[in-house]
């Protein structure tokens, strides 16, 4: 049995807060090869997973919030915001799913988030991600500001 309590919560954001990236995953699958892949994703206010999209093979991908707050993003092929959802137990936002071929990322929004993850195996990393050609490349100012402009779109 894999347990996912406070336990493992804890040690997953601890170490995401001391990550250069400010996020961490925890695996549950044991290779990349396996037909699905489940992981804990820990994310701090201020990282940035730029927008991608899963093609070739298509993949869906799941988000369920276990702790904290988290927006999650969709976007159209020019880059504005198509949808969004605010993930937080207060307000019984708990999950959501991704489409195949969806340009999509998220943003923490509270220190020591955490998201249960599954998507589509096998993963392979040369091919997993489609990059948006709009977003800026992680770890430039202008993934920066590019977080903080999706980010404010939200308190309107």
């Amino acid at each position: 049995m894999i347990k996912i309590d406070n336990v493992l919560l804890a040690e997953v954001t601890k170490k995401a807060a001391a990550s250069a990236r400010l996020r961490c995953n925890h695996n549950f699958h044991k290779s990349y090869a396996e037909k699905i892949q489940r992981l804990l994703n820990a994310a701090n206010p201020g990282t940035y997973i730029r927008p991608h999209m899963h093609r070739n093979p298509d993949k869906i991908e799941t988000f369920v919030l276990l702790k904290g707050k988290v927006a999650v993003f969709e976007f159209d092929d020019s880059g504005r915001v198509s949808d969004y959802l605010v993930l937080d137990a207060a307000k019984l936002n708990m999950g959501v799913e991704i489409a195949p071929g969806t340009w999509h990322t998220f943003a923490s929004l509270e220190q020591g988030s955490v998201l249960y993850e599954v998507k589509e195996g096998p993963y392979n990393e040369q091919d997993d991600k489609k990059f948006a050609p709009w977003a800026p490349e992680e770890g430039t100012e202008e993934s920066r500001l590019f977080l903080q402009k999706i980010i404010a779109a939200l308190e309107r």
